[in-house]
């Protein structure tokens, strides 16, 4: 499964200053571990961010709940699990889709 998490700040984006360099590492291992897919700030900064992951929901519940952002109080995941109906045949293999969900431009 796929699940969009969306991080909203709490308060104040400053208030997730000292806390920076512990929510990129994680961001970090679990681009590595192959669990998030892609990562990033909203556009404002100052509404927070998305990742896209993949796997169980509670474990993804699990590692949303360790973010230092999340222990620290200073923001928040929403969680909404995916069922992609369609992917891009550049996708199909990061997300794992099967051949019936694939679809190629122009067609």
């Amino acid at each position: 499964m796929l699940h969009l998490l969306v991080l909203r700040y709490l308060g104040a984006e400053e208030d997730a200053g000292p806390h920076v360099a512990g929510h990129v590492a994680y961001l970090e291992q679990h681009h590595r571990e192959g669990v998030f897919l892609l990562s990033g700030q909203t556009v404002p900064s100052d509404d927070g961010g998305v990742i896209l992951a993949r796997g169980e929901r509670a474990d993804v519940e699990r590692i949303a709940a360790g973010d230092p952002f999340v222990r620290a109080g200073v923001a928040a995941y929403t969680i909404t699990t995916v069922d992609p109906g369609r992917v891009h045949p550049a996708l199909a293999q990061p997300l794992g889709a099967d051949d019936a969900r694939v679809r190629s431009p122009g067609l």
